[in-house]
């Protein structure tokens, strides 16, 4: 027998789910949108893994109330989406120490113990989207655009991976500051230092959902410059197209949600999945998006 109404591997049902079936959900508000239970069930499925993730809404201000509800009914770890990710961090037993840097948390792992776990995986996993691309961050001068929490998620990460220079590009320029903060190669700059950059990372929503708008002034753009957008909704945004016209090296943002999701796994289940079926299960969901 097998479960329906739950999509895993590209056109395969899932495997049965039974009373010994391992469960992780995916909070957040709204959620229903979400490509992680198509991300973490393909890998379980690859991984001959008996385990599932369903989406579950969680309405503003209850994270703390999911945490606790983990303990109650045996849920094995959590991926934790907006609004969540503060108030998350404060309900867990024990943080990461990125997940302690930046006061948020995306993954939650519940211990036999029955204490929990938080930490933050986006840096890391966009960092390895930059390594999977045949990119290494050890010495480059990046420029960030936007300061918000995927921006301060990848600055921490871009610091502690051996970046030479993280300038924080926001209209708001207490949000840039404490951005910076979290890398000691971190500061404030402005548009003005991507002529200098070695990588130009778009953190901010400008060209989601086909708008046409760019980040930045196409004039910026050159082609020994790397460039690469966190908006993954269309998979080559308007910066990407751009700045490919001009011979530049670009590396799209489903890299990061896939690799912070194979982070996920190690620390739910102690194993890594191929990112190659993260992609494909992620690719698979977008096509009708498009």
């Amino acid at each position: 027998m097998r479960a329906r109404g739950v999509s895993a591997t590209v056109g395969e049902p899932v495997t049965a789910i039974s009373g010994a079936t391992r469960v992780v959900g995916v909070i957040g508000s709204p959620v229903r949108h979400s490509l992680s239970p198509a991300l973490h069930n393909a890998a379980f499925d690859a991984g001959g893994l008996d385990w599932r993730m369903l989406a579950f809404e969680v309405a503003p201000g209850d994270g703390a109330a999911a945490v606790a509800a983990m303990r109650t009914l045996g849920i094995a770890g959590l991926a934790v989406t907006m609004p969540h990710k503060a108030d998350v961090a404060e309900a867990v037993d024990a943080l990461d120490p990125a997940a302690a840097a930046l006061r948020s948390v995306n993954t939650v792992v519940l211990h036999p113990d029955g204490s929990t776990f938080g930490a933050s995986t986006d840096g890391d996993g966009f960092v390895d989207s930059l390594v999977a691309a045949g990119y290494a961050v050890g010495g480059r001068r990046v420029v960030v655009l936007g300061a918000g929490g995927a921006a301060r998620s990848i600055v921490y990460s871009l610091g502690t991976a051996g970046a030479a220079d993280v300038a924080v590009v926001n209209r708001t320029v207490g949000s840039a500051e404490e951005c910076a903060a979290l890398a000691a190669v971190g500061r404030v700059g402005t548009v003005a230092d991507v002529a200098d950059a070695d990588l130009l990372v778009n953190t901010t929503p400008v060209g989601m959902g086909g708008s046409g708008e760019l980040p930045v002034d196409v004039a910026v753009l050159r082609a020994d410059l790397a460039v690469c957008d966190i908006v993954y909704h269309p998979l080559e945004t308007p910066l990407l197209a751009a700045a490919r016209e001009l011979g530049a090296r670009t590396i799209d943002g489903l890299g990061m949600l896939v690799h912070q999701a194979v982070h996920q796994q190690q620390l739910w289940t102690g194993s890594s999945p191929d990112p190659q079926t993260l992609r494909a299960a992620a690719e698979s969901e977008l096509t009708p998006r498009a």
